[in-house]
């Protein structure tokens, strides 16, 4: 199975997105240089991430992506499959029933043992990624980042992290 590298860099976003502070926002054009990657092909999957719910996007000068939902909420198999689709990765044309051996189509009762095991195959690992969720791959991220690199990941993100202005005045506290 081989996965586009949309995968790769929406999860590492949304690893990213996981520092924000609270109402914080990165722009897409920002999340590219970050990861040297194609600012035009990764929109394309933050629009993916976040019409499935994972993200959200926010207008305006202030604005940009964040997480719709808190990481532990947020599983790997949601942000795969808000990528690459929910389509098993095996498609089974039932190529048995075609050539010289092939018979009448109601003799086909059972299942492909071949296509059995792939559609096995495929739920042991969307079982594997369900269990996962993107607060577990920010721990595991974070383990295995030196402390150079995470120094240099604070300075960048100061310097990109955009937040909505403060209210002039202060909301009135309920005195009821």
């Amino acid at each position: 199975m081989r996965l586009s590298a949309g995968v790769e860099w929406g999860l590492h976003c949304a690893v990213l997105l996981a520092a924000l502070p609270r109402a914080g926002t990165l722009p897409g054009r920002a999340l590219a240089e970050f990861h040297g990657i194609s600012e035009s092909y990764l929109l394309k999957h933050l629009h993916s991430l976040t019409r499935a719910g994972i993200f959200e996007s926010v207008p305006g000068p202030t604005g940009g992506y964040r997480l719709a939902r808190p990481p532990d909420q947020i599983t790997v198999l949601e942000m795969v499959e808000a990528i690459e689709g929910p389509e098993p990765a095996f498609r089974c044309t039932d190529i048995r029933q075609r050539g010289p051996a092939a018979v009448d189509p109601e003799l086909y009762r059972v299942r492909c043992g071949i296509h059995a095991t792939m559609l096995g195959a495929d739920l042991a690992w969307k079982q594997a990624l369900q269990s996962q969720t993107l607060a577990d791959l920010v721990v595991i991220t974070g383990a295995s980042i030196d402390q150079q690199r995470v120094e240099l990941a604070r300075a960048w993100l100061k310097r990109n992290v955009r937040r909505p202005p403060r209210p002039l005045v202060e909301p009135a506290q309920d005195r009821g």
